[in-house]
């Protein structure tokens, strides 16, 4: 096992959770010499998306299943996309190589059939990470709980991710689904409740924790979001549970990973830079949440920081909107990527 208790506790005996917008002192991230990140659902498939350098692409052919009304009896299945997000995250350090699972998308088997068909084996997992507990990011827990059988899984989660939530909107109400403690420890889920900074696989992969929110314009979910608090619901802006993924990629800077950046992707990469001491951005891939109404004002200003960051590599995906991606392919057009399912992003040290 590349995880133990002992790393999940490591950085929150360095590094109590500061006040928002404190200083901290900086975490010690290993750097690697790879990170690959698979996308195994995303809200997209395009099977015609062209491949580039460190980008290899997930394809029509991924997936066959029998169709007389074919002549050769075959159709081809592609990889299936849906309102959610999961991703595989793989190290590699000299000969060391270890992997985690980055959120589980919506439904129960999608990321599972996505796997099958791209050849992945969650046999090599070493821990699964939730950005939160929103239902489009941990539907998959429990098909992947049954391709890994009785094994115990690690599931790094913040205690907020049990929150009851809900959507209310003039005339219709959506009551979102919950997660359940005793029906994940069921499912052989073992489950490491933190809301600090936690180093996982030998010091080589950071889980944010909470990110502070130190930006002006980055002031999270509108009124029509709530969560129970026990007594009556309330309006919940913060999705306090937010949190990403980070690696040190030696030479490059960091990569991070977002599920729908809830706290604000500026805030989560400015947080993770805090929290490292390392001031460069390799690549930032996942949800940036900026869709809709109550996000597109704050495009622009997100577009400035992140034009300001130079990152490597841009890949919005999930619940970044189409306004948004067409103005970061606009503005940052040397590291702006079409996100797909089943497309693999290696990130080399320099």
């Amino acid at each position: 096992m590349c995880m133990t208790s002992e790393d999940a506790h490591s950085a929150a005996r360095t590094a109590p959770r500061a006040a928002y917008g404190s200083a901290v002192d900086p975490i010690h991230l290993d750097p690697v010499d790879e990170v690959v990140v698979t996308t195994l659902v995303d809200n997209t498939f395009d099977g015609l998306l062209a491949p580039g350098p460190g980008i290899e692409r997930g394809t029509f052919g991924a997936g066959q299943a029998p169709a007389p009304h074919f002549e050769d009896g075959t159709a081809l299945l592609g990889l299936r996309a849906e309102h959610g997000f999961s991703a595989l995250v793989t190290v590699r350090s000299r000969e060391s190589t270890s992997t985690i699972v980055f959120d589980t998308a919506m439904t129960p088997d999608s990321m599972v059939v996505n796997a099958q068909r791209l050849g992945v084996d969650f046999g090599e997992v070493a821990a699964v990470v939730l950005s939160h507990g929103h239902f489009d990011h941990c539907g998959g827990l429990t098909g992947l709980a049954a391709e890994r059988g009785p094994r115990r899984t690690p599931l790094v989660v913040h205690p907020y991710a049990w929150t009851r939530r809900r959507f209310v909107m003039p005339g219709s109400e959506l009551v979102f689904p919950t997660l359940s403690r005793k029906a994940l420890e069921s499912e052989g889920f073992e489950l490491l409740e933190r809301r600090v900074p936690s180093l996982l696989l030998d010091g080589r992969l950071l889980v944010t924790g909470e990110v502070d929110r130190t930006t002006e314009f980055e002031r999270g979910m509108p009124p029509v979001h709530q969560a129970w608090d026990g007594t009556e619901w309330r309006h919940d802006a913060a999705v306090i549970d937010d949190q990403a993924v980070v690696i040190h990629v030696r030479g490059r800077g960091l990569v991070v990973l977002t599920g729908c950046g809830h706290a604000g992707v500026v805030n989560i990469v400015r947080h993770a830079m805090r929290l490292t001491g390392v001031d460069t951005l390799c690549a930032l891939i996942g949800g940036f949440h900026l869709n809709g109404p109550a996000f597109e004002p704050i495009i622009p200003a997100t577009l400035d920081a992140l034009e300001a960051m130079g990152p490597d590599l841009l890949v919005p995906g999930h619940c970044t909107g189409w306004r948004a991606q067409h103005a970061l392919a606009a503005r940052l057009p040397q590291a702006w990527v079409a996100g797909s399912s089943g497309t693999r992003y290696t990130l080399t040290a320099a």
